[in-house]
C-alpha cells in the first residue's frame, strides 16, 4: 500500500485504483467507518506562540484519538466529522447502498468513500456501475466534495464525462451553514438518475457517431502531442504512450465488437487515463487517479469534447 495511505479497506476484489485491504462483504456505514480506520473525531483547539500568547482567529484541527495536528485553519472553519460523511451518504443513497471502499490519507489529513449505488444500467448494451465518491480534508487544503462516477463494469473503466446537460459533481467550503449546504448537496446530488440517463443518451449518441482510423490516430496524437524542442527520450516517451492507446481502441478485447466510433474512442481513452502506467511512478500516483473521480480526468473530457466538435 502506498506510503500516503494510512487506512483503507475495500470489497473483495482491489478496484481500480488498487488500494486498500480487502474484506468480504460490503459493509454498512457503521461498520465500513470502522474497516476503513475512521472511527475518529476532529476536534478543534486554540494554538499558542512559543510565549504562551494565544493566536487569535486561528486553530489547530486536531485528531481525538492520537493527538495528531491534521492542519491549522481559521476560526470560521466548521468540522464535518467522518461519520457526519457516512450519515449524509446513508441518507442521500437510502435503502441498498453499499460502500465499497473508504480510506484516509496523508495521517488523516484527507479522507474519502466509494458507495455503489443501488441500482445499475444497461447502456449500450454494457453494464455501467454508478458510484458516489466523497472526498474531505481535515487540514484546511480544501472543499468537501461528492460525484457521481459511473463504471464500466467489464473493464472497470471511469467515465466520468461531464455532461453539459446534468451535473455530476457538488463541492463545498468549511465555513458558513454547513449544515444548511448539506442540505443543498443532497438536493443536488438526487441529480444521479438525471445524469446517468443524460450520460445513457450521450453513450448511445457517440456510438452512432463513427470515427475513421486517421481520425483516432490524429486525435491521439493531439490528446498526447509532442512539444517543440523534446529530447529523444521525451519523444521516444511519448511515441510509447500513443502505442498504449492505439493499442487499447484498434485490439483491446472488450471492443472487438464495438463498431469504430466515438463511443469505441472515448471508451480507449478512459481505459488509457484510468488503467495506463504513468512514465514516472510517484509515490502517490495512485492516490492522484482515485481523485480524478471526483475531479474528472481532464484526459477523458478533451477527448469527449473533441469528438463533439468533430
Amino acid at each position: 500500500m502506498s506510503a500516503n495511505v494510512e487506512t483503507m479497506f475495500y470489497v473483495r476484489k482491489a478496484p481500480w485504483h488498487g488500494l486498500g485491504v480487502r474484506v468480504l462483504s460490503a459493509p454498512d456505514s457503521r461498520e465500513a467507518l470502522h474497516l476503513a480506520g475512521l472511527d475518529w473525531k476532529v476536534i478543534q483547539e486554540p494554538i499558542y506562540t512559543e510565549n504562551d500568547e494565544e493566536i487569535a482567529g486561528y486553530k489547530a484541527n486536531v485528531r481525538d484519538k492520537d493527538r495528531r495536528v491534521l492542519g491549522v485553519v481559521s476560526d470560521r472553519y466548521k468540522i464535518v466529522q467522518n461519520e457526519e460523511a457516512f450519515a449524509f451518504t446513508d441518507a442521500l443513497l437510502g435503502e441498498g447502498v453499499r460502500y465499497e471502499t473508504a480510506g484516509s490519507l496523508q495521517g488523516g489529513k484527507k479522507v474519502w468513500m466509494l458507495a455503489h449505488l443501488p441500482h445499475e444500467y444497461i447502456i449500450s448494451g454494457e453494464r455501467i456501475s454508478p458510484y458516489l465518491v466523497f472526498f474531505n480534508s481535515h487540514d484546511g487544503s480544501g472543499a468537501i466534495k461528492a460525484a457521481i462516477t459511473p463504471i464500466r463494469v467489464v473493464c472497470q473503466n471511469t467515465l466520468n464525462l461531464a455532461l453539459s446537460t446534468a451535473r455530476r459533481s457538488w463541492s463545498m467550503i468549511h465555513t458558513g451553514d454547513i449544515q444548511g449546504k448539506i442540505t443543498e448537496a443532497k438536493n443536488s446530488l438526487l441529480m444521479a438518475e438525471r445524469y446517468m440517463d443524460s450520460f445513457g443518451q450521450e453513450l448511445e449518441a457517440l456510438r452512432r457517431k463513427k470515427m475513421t482510423d486517421k481520425q483516432v490516430l490524429d486525435y491521439i496524437e493531439i490528446l498526447l502531442p509532442v512539444e517543440e524542442g523534446s529530447t529523444d527520450l521525451q519523444r521516444k516517451n511519448m511515441e510509447r504512450l500513443r502505442e498504449d492507446m492505439k493499442l487499447r481502441y484498434f485490439d483491446a478485447p472488450d471492443l472487438q465488437q464495438v463498431e469504430k466510433s466515438a463511443y469505441r474512442f472515448i471508451n480507449a481513452v478512459s481505459d488509457f487515463a484510468t488503467h495506463s502506467a504513468p512514465l514516472r511512478k510517484t509515490a502517490n500516483y495512485k492516490e492522484n487517479l482515485f481523485a480524478k473521480t471526483v475531479e474528472g480526468n481532464p484526459l477523458i473530457d478533451k477527448a469527449y469534447q473533441m469528438v463533439l466538435a468533430s
